[in-house]
């Protein structure tokens, strides 16, 4: 079974019984916190994913980071994975509750990269956009700055992507330019 279907039934059974047992905010707030000591902890991602370290080994290290800032839920379900062997997957069952916990909630969630950071204005068209092009009320939107875009921007909802930035509007008259020389060429 590969991790990221594993990782899926594992962060099913997490929200269903946290939903059961009336803690699915607080096991939200911990799978948050999860997700993001791995995103800035390198070392602790390779941990995990290392067989050589031993399981009750990285539960105890689960155990000391973790310990008395995340639910009980949330610790026992540490157990139960590393008795299982399946460290491993922890990352990616983390994004994967999230994924699970919005679609739950029906919150959309958008990433907008912009050449500069937006502002309130701006930031309230696309949340507009967004809630327009998906039918969701709710909408999380995260934001990203790449100068490299010049103007513009690019947003990301799900599978699919818009991009009005000025380096593609460039990159496209590029490329017509380019097929407009070797037309003339022939």
């Amino acid at each position: 079974m590969s991790e990221q279907r594993a990782a899926s039934r594992y962060a099913k059974s997490m929200l269903d019984l946290a939903q059961e047992r009336g803690n699915l905010e607080q096991v939200k707030e911990d799978m948050d916190l999860f997700a993001k000591t791995l995103e800035q902890n390198r070392d602790l991602r390779l941990l995990l994913r290392n067989p050589i370290v031993k399981h009750d080994k990285k539960l105890s290290i689960l155990r000391a980071i973790f310990g008395g800032k995340v639910s009980e839920v949330t610790e026992k379900f540490f157990t139960i994975i590393t008795q299982h062997n399946r460290e491993s997957a922890l990352e990616w069952v983390a994004i994967e509750f999230q994924s699970q916990y919005e679609a739950l909630r029906g919150i959309q969630v958008a990433q907008v990269t912009t050449a500069t950071p937006l502002n309130a204005i701006l930031r309230h068209e696309v949340t507009k956009l967004v809630r327009e092009q998906t039918g969701h009320q709710s909408v999380t939107l995260s934001e990203k700055v790449d100068p490299e875009l010049i103007g513009g921007f690019v947003l990301r909802v799900g599978d699919r992507q818009i991009d009005d930035s000025v380096r593609s509007r460039l990159n496209r008259l590029r490329n017509t330019l380019k097929e407009t020389s070797h037309q003339s060429q022939l």
